[in-house]
């Protein structure tokens, strides 16, 4: 008898266990990704540099340019000090040009602005405001924000003309949360004093990282003697470090990325804010939000076959013959699909199938369908 009480007690152990882990599991959809580097001028090359190094590794580990939102001035690739016209590095060996010949800017110049930015998150905007320019996320929605920039204690500068509070950006991810337009939000800024940035937030599922506590500086990496000016951060730099070594398939942890972050290296406290988020940072995936990912629900076994035995190889419905066109009719729709759940199916593209009158009618149909593909033959007119 001890012994049963003693397997009872380590199968209840391992349920428990089983059920943690799969509660620490992300049950998002899709993925987003915002960046923006809220500087301009030639002597900020290092911000537009530290917004398109992020692109391109989320682009690389699979965010299409259809979820990601790009915010930069765009004035140093095609400017006259620029030694190398149309190009970008964040290295002095520029072995990669990160500007190139495949990017999508959604703001540039002087599109770069608070107001802009809050409707962006928001998503506050007229009938007339393109969808390419617009954040479509939902509650399935994991949102990677990246901002960079020049900044101080509770604020960001926008193009060296206003500037966005912390409580403007607390406020705003408030109304996210209210509107249901995020699942989780990972928070990441490059500038100086940039923990207080975070420091007002009260919205749930919200894990946000910084490069400077109070009173701190963010510095730069290096600098380009050709270009004449640094061309990446600090802490933009050490995080794509470790970012450059994951792939798409990658098991490594948020945990695992915050333990690289040393004074020595960044050369200020970077800091992170945990208590709004409710999993375990060595349960979060990095690719939870710098990857992709696209789940497919699967529809009723039963509602696809009658699917294909009531609609011809264009999606009309076909017509029964006499003996089955007594039975009561199926409604279906044409635009049969397995349903895609991202930001744009959540709602749409599903099955559209009215229920029928008689489950007897179905049950016929199907086995119609079943007997045929056995390679009887039953003429449907």
């Amino acid at each position: 008898m001890k012994i049963l009480y003693i397997l009872l007690g380590i199968l209840c152990c391992v349920a428990a266990s089983s059920t943690t882990d799969d509660d620490q599991k992300s049950t998002h959809t899709n993925n987003w990704a915002v960046l923006v580097s809220s500087s301009r001028f030639w002597f900020n090359y290092r911000h537009m540099a530290n917004v398109l190094s992020f692109y391109r590794t989320v682009k690389r580990l699979g965010i299409p340019d259809s979820q990601i939102i790009l915010m930069m001035s765009d004035d140093v690739a095609c400017n006259p000090r620029n030694a190398f016209p149309g190009s970008v590095f964040n290295n002095k060996d520029r072995a990669l040009d990160l500007y190139g010949d495949n990017i999508e800017v959604d703001y540039r110049g002087y599109e770069v602005t608070v107001e802009n930015f809050i409707r962006l998150l928001t998503d506050r905007w007229g009938p007339d405001h393109p969808r390419s320019k617009r954040l479509l996320t939902d509650e399935n929605s994991n949102i990677f924000i990246y901002l960079t920039g020049h900044g101080g204690e509770d604020f960001l500068k926008f193009q060296d003309a206003e500037e966005i509070s912390s409580y403007d950006i607390a406020d705003a991810f408030q109304q996210m949360a209210e509107k249901k337009r995020y699942n989780e939000i990972f928070f990441m800024i490059d500038t100086c004093q940039a923990n207080t940035m975070y420091s007002k937030f009260y919205s749930p599922n919200i894990l946000a990282v910084g490069s400077s506590r109070l009173d701190e500086s963010s510095y730069s990496h290096h600098s380009d003697t050709e270009l004449g000016v640094a061309v990446i951060d600090r802490f933009t730099y050490y995080n794509l470090e470790f970012l450059e070594q994951i792939e798409k398939d990658s098991n490594k942890t948020m945990a695992d990325l915050f333990e690289t972050y040393t004074f020595e290296d960044i050369h200020s406290h970077a800091g992170i804010r945990t208590d709004l988020y409710n999993r375990n940072l060595s349960k979060v995936l990095l690719t939870d939000f710098f990857g992709n990912i696209q789940k497919v629900e699967v529809g009723n076994l039963e509602e696809d076959l009658l699917y294909l035995a009531m609609t011809n190889e264009d999606g009309s419905p076909k017509q029964l013959s006499t003996q089955l066109s007594q039975q009561p009719q199926t409604n279906i729709s044409s635009e049969r699909k397995p349903r895609l759940l991202n930001k744009d199916s959540s709602k749409e593209n599903y099955i559209n199938l009215e229920s029928t009158e008689s489950s007897l009618g179905r049950r016929i149909l199907i086995a119609i369908l079943l007997v045929s593909t056995l390679g009887f033959t039953y003429t449907l007119k």
